[in-house]
């Protein structure tokens, strides 16, 4: 099968652009999009949708892997999705155990197995899915400090100079969670992660025992900053209020305070694995 390529050139490992492009062209895609600002990872693949497309390779990072996630929504279900890790962190690959080398992805896209993968749906101020995790509270703060800039020039190190930008508005928020419409939780946190995948921050075990093809959301609420106060569980429906209103992000884009509502949408896309 011939792949329709959505590449994003800024990535925080696509140094050498003509190699990338070269090693791409393995594939032998039917088109390659090249990403140059916010949104086209989106447009990209809502266009491969318009053109009957049933397999994209999307060669970036988490934050092109989302847009190009939501670009899809729920209309994927017989759309193979490949990987070609080029980001500053690559969690969801990790999760998934790819390889970090694109000749070795590229292997893996030409033999294209596949497994069902839980697509997650949160509701705030706008609605946005995601594969990986959503952070709020301390976290989501740190994400908004993660600029592209700071991504390019700190690399791996990115989450910790984020994290030192953040450090002034570092506070608790008094915090309701509802699980399933069942389970509610009332506590002081500094930090709410709803994760199908396993790790943030380029290689941070946030929910090791993650599986994202489970149908159900990990849980990680921080008491305080030390990770021995958190406060672990499972649920396929997250309900977050807050005073403040804590922001959250998905991959470093923000998508609203709390309230906000997850919800897993199980084997919703299908992505391309090693064997």
């Amino acid at each position: 099968m011939k792949p329709y390529i959505i590449f994003n050139p800024r990535a925080g490992s696509a140094i050498d652009r003509k190699t990338v492009l070269s090693q791409l062209g393995q594939l032998n895609p039917t088109a390659l999009r090249i990403t140059r600002k916010a949104g086209d990872a989106e447009k990209w693949a809502r266009a491969a949708l318009r053109t009957k497309c049933n397999y994209i390779v999307v060669a970036g990072g988490d934050g092109t892997l989302n847009g190009v996630v939501n670009g899809l929504g729920t209309e994927a279900k017989n759309v193979r999705l490949g990987i070609v890790p080029l980001g500053t962190g690559n969690d969801f690959a990790r999760t998934l155990g790819l390889p970090s080398s694109i000749e070795q992805n590229v292997d893996i896209l030409h033999s294209a197995k596949t497994k069902r993968i839980d697509l997650v749906r949160v509701k705030s101020k706008r609605v946005r899915y995601f594969v990986n995790v959503s952070a709020g509270g301390f976290s989501g703060v740190v994400g908004g400090k993660m600029t592209p800039k700071i991504k390019r020039t700190w690399g791996p190190l990115a989450y910790m100079r984020g994290a030192v930008a953040a450090l002034s508005q570092l506070h608790s928020y008094h915090t309701q969670i509802l699980l399933d419409d069942d389970e509610q939780l009332s506590a002081e946190l500094y930090n709410v992660v709803v994760a199908n995948g396993r790790f943030v921050a380029g290689g941070l075990p946030i929910a090791p025992d993650a599986n994202p093809s489970d149908g159900f959301l990990e849980v990680v609420l921080g008491k305080h900053l030390s990770s021995k106060a958190t406060i672990l569980r499972r649920a396929k429906k997250v309900s977050v209020r807050s005073r403040p209103g804590m922001c959250f992000n998905v991959d470093g884009e923000s998508v609203g305070n709390a309230p906000a509502v997850f919800q897993i949408l199980p084997r919703a896309l299908k992505f391309v694995v090693k064997r």
